[in-house]
């Protein structure tokens, strides 16, 4: 008879379901493949795209920065506190995850709106066809983790929490990439 792993175990396994973890490394392969093609077009035009680099907000992309950390922790804590019982606080962090992640594409929007007033779209550069392909898509994914982190704070069971946590701490990975390689390389 198999043992029950309990969430806290510190044996090494990964919390959360297989299928979570099938779904996040194929997420990060397609992050990564789209970086990746983002870094071989600048290595043609470097003059080209550090121009156009500089038509970013590095101040909003360093505040989405902080704004998906923070909920990452929210989500984290949440976990912790329904595996110590707490339900209420649990899903009082996964709203403040959900809240945080809402004013990351209100500040996304802001960026896009700017870029619009302009005149500025995919067609302006390559630079900004990868820009608003890996960030909208990536915003993409951060409505669908509020989603999920809004359905879970319903349906809240320990290991809906760590599946919808261990999403979550994708979708801040996958910025953490994105910031650095769109808006900081120089």
């Amino acid at each position: 008879m198999d043992a029950e792993v309990s969430p806290t175990d510190t044996t090494g396994t990964l919390p959360g379901d297989l299928m979570i973890w099938v779904l996040i490394v194929s997420e990060l392969l397609v992050f990564g493949a789209a970086l990746g093609a983002f870094l071989a077009v600048r290595a043609g035009d470097v003059g080209g795209f550090l121009e156009a680099q500089d038509h970013l907000d590095r101040t909003a992309g360093a505040l989405n920065t902080i704004v998906l950390l923070t909920s990452g922790l929210a989500a984290a804590l949440a976990l912790r506190a329904r595996e110590a019982g707490l339900r209420g606080r649990a899903r009082l962090g996964l709203g403040v995850a959900a809240l945080l992640g809402v004013v990351f594409l209100w500040v996304k929007a802001l960026e896009y709106s700017a870029k619009a007033a302009e005149g500025i779209g995919t067609d302006t550069h390559p630079f900004f066809t990868f820009y608003y392909l890996v960030t909208g898509f990536h915003a993409a994914h951060v409505v669908a983790g509020i989603v999920v982190l809004g359905l879970v704070a319903w349906r809240d069971s320990v290991a809906n929490i760590e599946n919808a946590t261990a999403f979550w701490h994708m979708v801040d990975l996958v910025w953490v990439l994105i910031f650095p390689v769109i808006y900081l390389l120089r």
